[in-house]
Formats: structure tokens, sequence, C-alpha cells
């Protein structure tokens, strides 16, 4: 978390700071904001892969107080408006298309405005699979899945026990029933005290249609600023014939009980 504050510049309202982050993923707080801020994303990896990387912000949901441009060699284009009350939005673009510029709009009463948002680097094929629309939607190829056993940021079997949609964000909620945890980067999927059960949620995009349904599947996925969303969830009796057809002709990439 980088936290600035713009009542140190009060007497300089045309001043322009410079900010460099050397995190793949954090947050950036500008309170009281004015004059302008550039943010330098720096990560620790060669700059050769610079190429190959995509950033995501999103804004926090009480964000005021300035505009956010993706700016190159001088040019600005709009990327956050301020007052921009889009829940739960997205913003992404390649790291070579520009840095991020943050401009504070004027105010007649700064003490109230606090400029933030979330974000993250992460390579343009993962990008692209959270953010394509069809992506989500269409099934897996056996490929894909067993792929995705060995990449995801979460694996589990489970059931799904509802889903809840949410129009305003375009996304459903998918609560899930844990049966079998394989893998989670992050503790999503927590046992309950009431039930003794482990349960959590994963989103996907509203317009996938998902159901409450019998059966298990197999759940993968990645986290995306705290949050599980849906990658490849073919049902779980599929993934046990896939496994096992790949293990048996030992082109399985990785090991994985299936059972």
């Amino acid at each position: 978390l980088s936290s600035l504050s713009g009542l140190t510049h009060e007497s300089h309202k045309k001043d322009v700071e410079q900010v460099y982050l050397r995190c793949s993923e954090g947050s950036i707080e500008w309170m009281y904001p004015t004059g302008a801020l550039i943010v330098n994303l720096r990560p620790n990896t060669s700059p050769a892969s610079y190429k190959h990387l995509t950033v995501c912000i999103k804004p926090f949901k009480d964000s005021a107080g300035a505009n956010i441009y993706l700016e190159k060699t001088g040019e600005l284009k709009l990327l956050v408006r301020d007052g921009d009350r889009s829940p739960s939005k997205v913003y992404c673009f390649g790291y070579d298309q520009g840095g991020l510029f943050i401009e504070a709009t004027p105010q007649q009463d700064i003490s109230r405005k606090i400029t933030g948002f979330q974000y993250e680097l992460m390579n343009k094929g993962m990008a692209a699979d959270l953010h394509t629309v069809s992506a989500p939607c269409r099934p897996c190829s056996d490929t894909e899945v067993l792929l995705a056993v060995c990449t995801s940021d979460f694996v589990i079997r489970g059931s799904i026990q509802d889903v809840t949609n949410e129009a305003e964000e375009q996304e459903s909620i998918i609560h899930v029933g844990v049966n079998k945890l394989y893998r989670q980067k992050s503790k999503v999927f927590q046992l309950t005290g009431e039930s003794g059960n482990w349960r959590g949620q994963i989103k996907t995009l509203l317009e996938c249609g998902v159901k409450p349904g019998d059966g298990d599947f197999l759940f993968t996925g990645r986290m995306h600023f705290g949050e599980a969303r849906l990658g490849c969830a073919p049902r779980f009796k599929d993934f046990q014939r896939m496994y096992k057809e790949a293990k048996d002709k030992g082109l399985n990439p990785c090991e994985i009980g299936p059972d």
C-alpha cells in the first residue's frame, strides 16, 4: 500500500510528484489530492519481459478527487473520470502502452477526497482469460482443463450450493460447497464453524448463466483483486475420465490425485 497526501503540496497546486512501485500487486491511496501524480510501475523482472505484461487497476468504491489517465510520451488517454461510480470495474492496458498519470480535479473542499485504486501486473495471456467476455463461458477442452489443474490459483472439487446474480456489476457469485481442496493461493475457501464444511465463493460473468445444479464439479481459476474468478469447471466425472486417459498415455502435465 502506497499512501500519499496532497496537503504537503497545498501551496504548489501544479506540483507533479512521481511514485515508483516495485511490487506486482498493491494499492495507491492519495489523500487530499492536489496537483498531479505519476505512477511508475517497475516490477522486479527483466525489462525484456515488460512487453508481455498487462496492468489492471480497480478504483476504490469511494475514490474521488482526481482523473486517472494513461500517459505515453506526453499524450493522455482518460481511463477513469473523477466521480465515475462503475462498481467493481477493472481497467486494463498493456504495460508498454504507457504509465499512469493522476491529475487532481479542482475542489471547493479537498478534505473529504481520497483517490485510490488497487493494481495488478500479470502476463497478457492470464489477463486475456480474465477479461475476454467469451472465455469464461465456453467449455474448456480436455487439454485446457488438465493445464488449468496445474497452473490455476485454486483447484477444488465441489458442488454449487447457490448462485447470486448481481445485475449492476454484471456478475454471478457461485456459492461452492467444497468436497476436496487440492490447492488455493489465498484463503478464499474456508472451514465454516456452524457446519464444519469448507465453503467459498467464485465469481464469473452474469452472461455465462450459471445455475445451481446437482453433482460435483472441478473448479479452477485465478485470484484477481482478492476474488476467485472462475476458469475451467468441468463436471468431476468428466475430469476423472480425461485425467485417466492422459495418465495412461503419459500426457498429463502434472500429478493430482483425481479421486
